[in-house]
This record gives C-alpha cells, structure tokens and sequence, in this order.
C-alpha cells in the first residue's frame, strides 16, 4: 500500500511590503488581517500540517507570535529569497507535497485550498493551482517537494526567487504541470481580493463588516454580497499580480548584469 502524502500548507508573510507597509499586523475585525486568514485557513480538511515562514529580521517576531496564536509551526529564514525560505520549511515540515497561500489573502476560503489540493492528487501532477475563473485573493498553489528542492536548487532568475513556483511553472518540459482548468459556469477572475493597497483593506473590512469576523464565510458569501452591493468593487484597486510583473522587469536587469 502506498503511504500517504503528508500535505503542509506554508504560509509566507512579513512586515516589509512596498505598497502598504504592515499590512499583515493591520486590525480587521479586531485581529490582525493575517490572523483572519490563518484562522479561515487552518478549517482546511486536507492538510496534515500548517506552516508560518517568515523572515529572520527582529520586525517580523510579531509575525511569528501571530501564526503561533493561530497555532502554525514557525519557520523563519531568509527574507529576500523567498524560495529559499520554502524550501527549508517544507523540508523542516517533512512535507511530501507543499501548499502555498500568500498571507495578504484575508478572504481565502479552506474549501478552495481543499479543492486545489484534490485536483492535484487526482490529476497525479507535479504542479496544480486555483481554477483560471476563480477570483484573485484566493491563490492557491500545490507543488511536490522535489519540484520545490529543484527549483531551490537550481532557479536563478530574482523572479524564481521572488516567486516561489515559478521555475516549475516556466519549465513544463522538466515537471509535470497541470493543464489551466475552471469551475463552474461564471468567471470572476477580474476580481481583486487580495490586500496590496488601502483601497483594497477597506474593501476586506467591508466584506468582514456584512458576513461576520468569527462565523466561516466562504467564496460564494462573497460573491452573493457582491451581486448585492456591487459598488463594493470599486474598493479595489490594481490586479494583485503588480509584485510579478515587477520581478519580471528586474530578471532584465538581472540579465544585462551577467557575464
């Protein structure tokens, strides 16, 4: 009989942030934004082991007394070459297949991450993630640890650093990467609910406001309230995707600069 998959979800979150500082110590509801998602995320049914990793700098201790709170393992390590961090957590964590969640998804919904999770050991892939119609703000990436390992070991470009799956993602030939799916017969993947901006915080307090800070509210709540109040939308700013195309520009630098 083959063993079981240990599956660990690994969280990665800091102070440091370029276009709103702090976010993840930000009061929403009366607890630190991160604090919501990791209580939202820690309902998953189909993980064996939650992960916090965060940076080694002296700011991010509160972070890390907030994910002991919500009771995830600790893991801190390098704050730049965010890879790297992975890596050694889900090794520390003796992971088999690793789940990775941003922490400025305060909207993330356990029932999506356990979705990801089964499509990925469904479909017998090295790489799986969110349905293409699902909403930004609900990312959900599920990798094997030896795509992980490799990457780390051998991905050299600031965005592969910067952006953990990335080298799996740019080398389909090497891994095993699940084909682009959807679900369901709506697409709302123009919406923004991760947190990058004040625009965007004010839109998750008003989600937290109408549904309740402590009662489980899922994708579909969210969406029912937006078909209510649709200028809840105008809250939100940008695509949630600006930090890629970001290091994405910088890989030019990057490539100028070698020998």
């Amino acid at each position: 009989m083959m063993k079981k998959p240990r599956v660990v979800l690994i969280v990665q979150a800091r102070v440091g942030s370029t276009r709103l500082p702090g976010k993840v110590l930000r009061e929403l509801a009366g607890k630190p934004m991160l604090e919501r998602e990791l209580e939202r995320l820690k309902r998953c049914e189909r993980i064996d082991a939650f992960v916090l990793a965060t940076s080694d700098r002296a700011e991010d201790d509160a972070v890390g007394e907030i994910g002991k709170r919500a009771g995830f393992e600790i893991f801190r390590g390098s704050e730049e070459d965010v890879l790297d961090r992975y890596s050694r957590a889900a090794k520390a964590a003796k992971a088999d297949v690793v789940v990775r969640v941003t922490g400025d998804c305060p909207l993330h919904d356990p029932e999506v991450v356990d979705l990801v999770v089964a499509r990925f050991l469904e479909q017998g892939v090295e790489y799986a993630k969110t349905p293409e119609n699902y909403p930004e703000g609900l990312d959900t990436e599920v990798c094997s640890f030896e795509a992980l390992a490799i990457s780390s070991s051998e991905a050299r470009l600031p965005s592969e650093r910067e952006h953990v799956t990335l080298f799996v993602r740019n080398h389909p030939e090497r891994f095993r990467v699940d084909a682009p799916w959807t679900l369901g017969d709506f697409d709302h993947s123009s919406y923004h609910w991760s947190v990058d901006t004040e625009d965007d915080f004010r839109f998750v307090e008003a989600v937290y406001a109408r549904l309740g800070d402590d009662t489980l509210f899922h994708m579909k709540d969210v969406l029912a309230l937006i078909a209510k109040e649709p200028q809840l939308l105008k809250l939100t700013s940008g695509t949630g995707y600006e930090g890629l195309e970001k290091s994405l520009k910088e890989d030019e630098t990057w490539r100028r600069e070698q020998p």
